[in-house]
């Protein structure tokens, strides 16, 4: 081959394998900088009055003479919300009023007709709500419609009666969802029971979300299927139409007006998201119970796999002299490392659980010991790599030397593999971490408490980052209230991934340099 021919192909292969790096590190961007631009709104949000009140109330954290001041000026906002839904209330409870008078009037008819009304009037006393009354209301007017009599009067009644109660059920479900909004917004209303969910006891504790609730609080959803060729057309009109000429017209405004007075946003750095416990479904707290759960099913795997895998690895290379058993047994290794993930689930199930009886249900025990079967080829694969690269002119001197065969691995072969093996064990700790299929049947639970006690946590089922980051996006009731938590817990487990291929870096480097020295 001449020699321009090949510099060129020198230079062509060096510009191949330059763009190949150009082309891993822009999708490595496309693909991480979401997940590090989302995950941050983890720890760094807008939060609101409800986010310190429930700091304080749930985890002791905050300045509660501070808090109590802002407490205080966000219910003086608040009153004139809970004001306007009490007076349309009472204007409400006021028609229903002149409708049970009208109702009484045909009450007072003579004939069958009044004496039917004036039974159904009768039930009124036992009814304990205003939707109660309206519905036996409702009844009266339905069966004042049927009155064939020929009192003319009466049918105007009746019809006059149907038309108002027609007016107050019109407004019904409009009112009920505005109060659910403004509930979930603002928290429960003065005077109302805590509710038992944590959820319910509070209001948005992001200013985000309060958004999204105040565009829902400003305007209703409707769907157009109209079309049928085309999927249903989502579109917004205004709530306030629903309550024009009522007394409810006022609130809108005076929402639109005080919306951050309403719930006091400010800059928040939630360092809890790393180190408290989740509270109601992830709709508070933190993830710390699903890193440790991660933590301790990624060591329990290394501790399981490493011994055998450097094990296995030196037996390959140093104590065989090849054949068809050991090609036999390279390939089974081989197939291991092809098996798909959710085989190896499975087989924990079925042998580690039910067989062994390693322990009773789940547990990091029976998860530890199908992960390390799981990245067990990885670690015999590089550790074998790594064995057979040490320079057969150490293994000459040492024995040369009068060290015996097992001696020369220990002192001389191991230490010169160390840099290969460590980064075989860090890669097989990366994807251990990551792994989902094999913890769901062994493992990884949805609820439960925080083990803190890793001897305790052997006996029992744990969370784990990969398995809750699946759960919460496919199973979760609020699925859309907590994508923040979604995109944090993928952030950390990248993050731990990263942290381990760069504490591989650094220590590989530095044997690597007390080697040469």
């Amino acid at each position: 081959m001449r020699l321009e021919t090949r510099k060129l192909l020198d230079k062509s292969f060096s510009g191949l394998g330059l763009f190949a790096i150009l082309i891993m590190s822009g999708a490595l961007l496309v693909i991480l900088a979401p997940i590090f631009k989302r995950g941050a709104e983890a720890l760094f949000f807008e939060g609101t009055v409800e986010h310190r009140r429930m700091l304080l109330d749930k985890f002791e954290r905050g300045n509660r003479a501070v808090l109590e001041e802002e407490i205080a000026r966000v219910k003086a906002v608040r009153q004139p919300i809970y004001d306007i839904l009490d007076r349309f209330e009472d204007e409400q409870t006021h028609k229903l009023n002149e409708i049970i008078r009208a109702c009484e009037d045909l009450g007072n008819s003579e004939g069958s007709f009044g004496k039917r009304i004036k039974r159904r009037l009768n039930r009124l006393e036992r009814a304990e709500t205003f939707y109660d009354r309206l519905k036996i209301v409702r009844d009266i007017s339905l069966r004042a419609e049927k009155y064939n009599g020929p009192v003319a009067d009466l049918k105007h009644k009746a019809k006059v009666i149907t038309e108002l109660v027609s007016q107050l059920e019109t407004q019904k479900e409009p009112f009920f969802q505005l109060k659910e909004i403004l509930h979930e917004l603002l928290g429960p209303a003065p005077g109302e029971d805590l509710p038992v969910l944590i959820r319910k006891q509070y209001g948005q504790s992001r200013w985000d979300r309060a958004q999204v609730k105040l565009h829902l609080f400003f305007n209703v959803e409707t769907w157009d299927y109209s079309d049928p060729s085309k999927m249903g057309q989502l579109s917004y009109t205004p709530r306030v139409e629903q309550f024009r000429g009522t007394v409810l017209e006022e609130l809108f405004p005076y929402v639109e007006q005080n919306q951050k007075e309403l719930l006091e946003p400010r800059w928040t750095f939630y360092w809890g998201f790393l180190t408290d416990k989740s509270m109601d479904a992830h709709m508070f707290g933190g993830i710390m119970p699903e890193v440790l759960g991660t933590v301790y099913l990624t060591l329990g795997a290394i501790i399981f796999s490493v011994p055998i895998g450097i094990i296995a690895a030196i037996y390959l290379t140093e104590y065989t002299r090849g054949g068809y058993m050991v090609s036999f047994l390279r390939s089974c290794i081989s197939t291991l490392a092809g098996v798909p993930s959710i085989v190896f689930g499975l087989f924990g199930l079925a042998f580690f659980i039910n067989t062994v009886q390693v322990s009773s249900s789940k547990s990091v025990l029976a998860g530890s010991l199908t992960l390390a079967l799981l990245v067990l080829p990885t670690i015999i694969r590089a550790s074998e790599e790594a064995i057979k690269a040490v320079p057969q002119t150490y293994k000459s001197a040492a024995l040369s030397l009068g060290a015996g065969k097992w001696h020369t691995v220990l002192t001389v072969v191991l230490p010169s593999a160390l840099p290969g093996i460590l980064t075989g064990i860090v890669i097989s700790m990366g994807r251990a971490a990551g792994e989902t299929a094999p913890i769901i049947f062994t493992a990884a639970v949805s609820v439960m408490g925080a083990l803190y006690n890793p001897i305790e946590a052997l006996s029992h089922p744990t969370y784990a980052l990969s398995w809750n980051i699946f759960n919460l996006s496919t199973e979760h009731e609020a699925v859309d209230e907590i994508r923040h938590v979604q995109f944090g817990m993928v952030m950390v487990l990248v993050m731990i991934v990263l942290l381990l291929n760069l504490t591989a870096i650094i220590v590989r480097a530095r044997i690597s340099k007390k080697l040469q020295t």
